[in-house]
């Protein structure tokens, strides 16, 4: 029986790679930054989540080094036993204070502050309706859940309010709206004005994953909210991204809800504590944001700049404001191709297909960040424009 399970699970493989499916890695030799190493190439790097260029900033490298000395090495526990330190709880309040909350909790990923939001929160007398475009952590952390479940078309405001009706026609005792504040594919930013404005109608609470937002969307840097000028019960988020591209995520909102989730959030109470090192860091990066001005405009600078020259070229974009400026392709095998010769050409993308994107609607997912400079944004720019034209995805 196990050389027939695992015979299955080789035709599996093979049928993933034969349909131009199969995701392969390559690994970087130097710290992530506008320019890495890979197999001792020098690339430019436009597919990493590092929006503000943080990920190779020496103060926080400063701030994770300095931690460990007085600290430690790792916490070797779960919060409630003996794995909370003074700075975890400073993380936490810095981060409810900076997204305007009561207080906010920290997990080992946001896919884990996702996983286990949900389910100590609402039961079955209760509905969720998530946004068809969610991150597949909310997928799971709603399926983790008892609550009766609605899904709506992506960014469909007419939609979301015809399952608001239906959810209080069916009884519902609470609602929670849930979606992304930004959809990482396509770099949309979800209408936050107008699902507030449903929750306040139909007495809902809205959710909002703003991982791709934190850091550098609204005035303050302070994510889609912030962006919109509106207020939303939850936030989930990450320090894996834009503060620092370590790892690490929370929740923030509500006193009482951040109370619960200490008490019955699963990935909280039965994962080892953040280590000191990436706290201290987190600390820093908050610090950095703050005083981030300069930061988020260059790398909005560089995103108008590189929106620009690709539709110079000719290619296939789709429309939105937001650093994440997917190049569309249609097929797998074309998306796969067009990233391998990128390569060759010195800039390092990655072409995302199904099951991450909807089969024919492959694409290479540009990212700019504040680390990039003109003269490597040209550079990658003649490279998509040689290599477009080679495969004739141009003229």
């Amino acid at each position: 029986m196990a050389d027939a399970f695992l015979s299955h699970i080789t035709d599996t493989l093979a049928q993933i790679d034969y349909e131009g499916l199969y995701k392969r890695e390559r690994m970087i030799t130097s710290p992530q930054g506008g320019e890495i190493t890979v197999g001792g190439k020098q690339v430019i790097n436009l597919c990493a989540n590092n929006y503000l260029g943080l990920a190779d900033h020496p103060a926080l490298i400063e701030a994770a080094t300095n931690a460990m000395g007085p600290k430690g090495f790792g916490m070797a526990s779960v919060r409630f036993i003996c794995g909370t330190q003074d700075i975890h709880r400073e993380l936490e309040q810095r981060l409810a204070n900076f997204l305007n909350k009561d207080d906010a909790i920290l997990f080992a990923a946001c896919f884990d502050a996702n996983g286990g939001l949900f389910e100590p929160l609402l039961g079955p007398e209760d509905a969720i309706i998530s946004d068809s475009l969610n991150h597949a952590s909310i997928i799971d952390g709603v399926r983790l859940c008892k609550a009766k479940r609605y899904r709506y078309l992506n960014n469909d405001m007419n939609d979301l309010e015809a399952w608001l009706k239906q959810a209080r026609e069916d009884g519902a005792r609470h609602i929670m709206i849930a979606t992304d504040g930004v959809f990482s594919m396509d770099g949309y930013l979800a209408n936050l004005p107008k699902v507030r404005e449903l929750a306040d109608q139909y007495d809902a609470i809205v959710m909002v994953d703003d991982c791709h937002a934190t850091g550098f969307m609204g005035p303050n840097g302070a994510g889609t909210p912030d962006h919109f000028g509106v207020d939303v019960e939850i936030l989930t988020g990450t320090l894996g991204k834009a503060l620092g591209g370590a790892i690490g995520g929370y929740i923030a909102g509500p006193q009482p809800v951040i109370d619960l989730l200490r008490q019955r959030a699963r990935p909280y109470l039965f994962s080892n504590s953040l280590p000191p090192s990436i706290v201290a860091a987190g600390l820093e990066a908050i610090r950095l944001v703050e005083e981030g001005d300069m930061l988020r405009a260059q790398l909005f600078g560089n995103a108008k700049y590189w929106r620009a020259g690709l539709e110079k070229l000719g290619f296939d974009l789709l429309p939105g404001e937001h650093p994440i400026i997917p190049v569309m392709l249609g097929e797998a095998a074309l998306a796969q191709e067009m990233a391998s010769r990128l390569f060759d050409e010195g800039v390092y993308v990655s072409g995302f297909f199904f099951p991450v994107v909807p089969r024919g609607q492959a694409r290479i997912r540009t990212q700019m960040n504040a680390a990039l400079t003109k003269d490597e944004l040209d550079r990658a720019l003649a490279a998509f424009g040689k290599v477009g034209k080679e495969l004739g995805v141009i003229e």
